[in-house]
This record gives C-alpha cells, sequence and structure tokens, in this order.
C-alpha cells in the first residue's frame, strides 16, 4: 500500500519552473457526475445514471490509453507522485470502475511508490465495503465535503447529507484505514451567523482530521445561489460577518494545532495536500476528463465541457491542443499561485525564470504593502503576510499586475 509519509510538510528546494518542459507528474481526474447539484455550484457536473456513468468509465479510460494523448511531450513518462480524482463525486463511482481508470492510467505513466491518490467524496456516499475496495486499490487520501454541521444550513445549500452522515463517514475511514482526509468547510452562506460557523469549527476540531480547507462562498451566475441572491444582500452575512468567520478560524484551528499553509487551508504536520501544492507551484499537470484543465508542456489544456463533446473527441482520437503559455502569463501565474501559500515565492527561482528586471518590479510595486506589514521579501523568499496579506491578497495582486 502507499504511505502517507510521503504527504509534503514543506516546499521543495528546488520546484519545477513555470518555463520549464517535461512530463507532469500530478494528475487530475474529472469525474462530473452528482445524485443532486449543491445550490452554490457552478462545476462542470451533472446528474448520472449508471448506464451513463460506465460509458463516461470507458472513455475516459478511452483518452487515457489514446496515443495521441502524449505526443506533444517529450522524452519518457515521469513517475506520478500524485492523482487527483475530482468532480462532481467520484465516489459515485465503484471500486472496480476505479480500479479500470487506475490501471489504464498505470499502463501509460508509472506510479510512484509512495504515490497520494486522492479522491473526493460526499458523506452519505461511503460505506465501508466501498473504501476498503478504493483502499485496497492505492486511494491513501479522501477529502469530505461537509461544508456546515448544521441540518438548516445543509438543506438550505442543497445539499443531500445530514449531519450524521458526516460522522458516519469519518468513522468509515478510520476504520478502513484512510487516516489521511479533509474536510472543506464554507463560510458566508445565506443565514449563516457567527455562532453557526464557530459551532461547525468546534465540530470539525473534535474530529481531528489532518487537513482542514475553509471557502468563502462566491456566488455564481447560473447557479441557484446566483439565481436567488446578489452579492451583498441579505440574507447572505455582511462583509464584516465573512472576514470575522476567516479570522475565528485562523485563530481556531492554528490553537488546535494546524498549520495555516495556504489562505484558504490548514494541515497537520506532515499533511499538507501534495495535489494542490502542485497547483500553488504552478508545475505541470495531466487533466484527464470532461472540463479538466491541464498544464502540460507550457500549455494550459482545456477538455470540453459537455459530455457530448467530450465523447465525440474522444471517439474521434483526437486531443485538444493550445498555444504555448506566454511568459508573461507564467509569470502572472506564478505569483498569483504561489503567493497563496505561507511560504511564498522562492526570489533566486523567480530571477533564474523570468529575470531579474520583472523581480525588481514587482518589488517595487509592492513596497507599500511591505511598509504596511503585509508582504515580506526576507530571507530570499517573497510572501504576503497573514491575516492582512491573504485578507487583501486581491487587492495586492491588482497593483501588482497594472
Amino acid at each position: 500500500m502507499p504511505s502517507n509519509s510521503m504527504a509534503v510538510a514543506a516546499a521543495p528546494k528546488n520546484p519545477m519552473l513555470p518555463t520549464q518542459l517535461g512530463w507532469p507528474e500530478a494528475a487530475y481526474l474529472h469525474i462530473p457526475f452528482c445524485r443532486q447539484r449543491c445550490h452554490y455550484c457552478d462545476f462542470a457536473t451533472g446528474l448520472g445514471t449508471q448506464e451513463l456513468i460506465e460509458t463516461y468509465v470507458q472513455m475516459l479510460c478511452r483518452e487515457i490509453g489514446s496515443p495521441c494523448r502524449y505526443r506533444h511531450l517529450p522524452g519518457d513518462p515521469s513517475p506520478l507522485t500524485s492523482i487527483f480524482f475530482g468532480g462532481g463525486t467520484p465516489s459515485l463511482l465503484t471500486a472496480e470502475q476505479l480500479g479500470r481508470i487506475l490501471n489504464k492510467l498505470r499502463e501509460r505513466i508509472p506510479f510512484h511508490p509512495e504515490c497520494e491518490i486522492s479522491l473526493e467524496a460526499n458523506p452519505g456516499t461511503l460505506t465501508p465495503e466501498q473504501l476498503s475496495g478504493y483502499r485496497a486499490l492505492g486511494v491513501n487520501r479522501v477529502s469530505l465535503g461537509v461544508q456546515a454541521f448544521q441540518a438548516e444550513l445543509l438543506a438550505a445549500c442543497g445539499r443531500l447529507h445530514g449531519v450524521e452522515e458526516v460522522y458516519e463517514a469519518v468513522h468509515n475511514l478510520r476504520t478502513v484505514g484512510i487516516n489521511h482526509f479533509n474536510l472543506d468547510l464554507i463560510f458566508g452562506l445565506p443565514h449563516q451567523t457567527l455562532e453557526h460557523w464557530q459551532q461547525s469549527l468546534q465540530a470539525l476540531i473534535a474530529i481531528s482530521p489532518p487537513h482542514v480547507s475553509i471557502y468563502d462562498l462566491t456566488i455564481e451566475s447560473g447557479t441557484k445561489f446566483g439565481r436567488l441572491y446578489r452579492p451583498g444582500d441579505a440574507p447572505l452575512p455582511p462583509e464584516e460577518a465573512t472576514v470575522e468567520m476567516y479570522l475565528m478560524a485562523r485563530e481556531l484551528l492554528t490553537q488546535a494545532g494546524y498549520i495555516h499553509y495556504e489562505i484558504s487551508n490548514f494541515a497537520r504536520p506532515g499533511f499538507q495536500c501534495r495535489h494542490n501544492r502542485v497547483y500553488w507551484e504552478n508545475r505541470l499537470y495531466f487533466g484527464f476528463g470532461m472540463g479538466s484543465v491541464g498544464y502540460e508542456g507550457r500549455r494550459r489544456i482545456q477538455q470540453p465541457k459537455t459530455l457530448y463533446d467530450y465523447f465525440e473527441q474522444v471517439k474521434a482520437g483526437i486531443h485538444p491542443m493550445s498555444p504555448e503559455t506566454a511568459l508573461e502569463e507564467a509569470w502572472m501565474d506564478t505569483l498569483m499561485l504561489g503567493l497563496r501559500l505561507q511560504e511564498g515565492l522562492d526570489l533566486a527561482h523567480l530571477q533564474a525564470s523570468f529575470g531579474d528586471g520583472k523581480v525588481k518590479q514587482a518589488l517595487d510595486r509592492l513596497d507599500p504593502y511591505f511598509r504596511k506589514g503585509w508582504a515580506s521579501c526576507d530571507g530570499g523568499r517573497l510572501r504576503l503576510i497573514p491575516p492582512n496579506g491573504w485578507l487583501f491578497s486581491n487587492e495586492i495582486l491588482k497593483d501588482l499586475f497594472e
């Protein structure tokens, strides 16, 4: 079995520079099916029958196995150190279906012996037998979409699970030996109060997951929430309340021993999410499946966003391509993503990738924030200083990129 010992505790000394070519060492696989669409969700998902899910699994395996899928990459493949099944609700897959996908992927690309294999899941979709099957296949990390510990808030979000199913899911994970798991919470929900949020944080801390993600609700057009609510209007909490919720989470979780290693993420030592660090360090990764995005060979590659278009593409044996990412875009991506991390960015790597002039220009633009104490470039690293550096990160990045 892959172990959890390779879970990332700190930034690697030499992360891949965004201008380098090579095979990605991480893979994202999108499973675009849910039992019901949540009211805040604008992801590429939909309801799926068992027959449609099976057809999708076959098409996903066909994409993974297609020779044309890898023609733009040089040399031999590098072993995958991280595989992430996202959605949608990947836990709607049977263990047999998940096994077929992993086996097909392993046929094309080797797995690192301690590859982190993560799977998103919703409480109420996991049985002990199913989890045992996943674990036998190498799944060693599960991310549970909890969102809240109040039944009324879960119902208002369109979630199908209740609070008791959260505890049942955690119990099942621990029973089968998947001890590396994440719990998601959302703040800024309609009708959510500070008391609700504090109760959810306390309930989560009592469970003591190794990893925690907290997300500020974003009202997206095209979602049910987008049709019901306008940002800033009741019953959504005011901005002052959501700021207080964020600060409360930081205070309570760090007091409980979690490291606030990224704007929205907390982890016990040794349990940072390896796959998400690939994104934040702007490293290469595969994107397989409908609606997925990959960063492969200097290219941001978007897969079709509808099942029909995705199936037609796979049946035609073609793979979408895009122009190489321009150096300016890579520079902006590197700053925008890397400054989300507690340790920020290595200035020497920035200079090697983009030149002294770009780095000096960035430091000059950030000077007002250095003086405010919201950012620093001490110890050879450029970073934002929480909490204000993270709370105002959008404002800082806007000034940086103008």
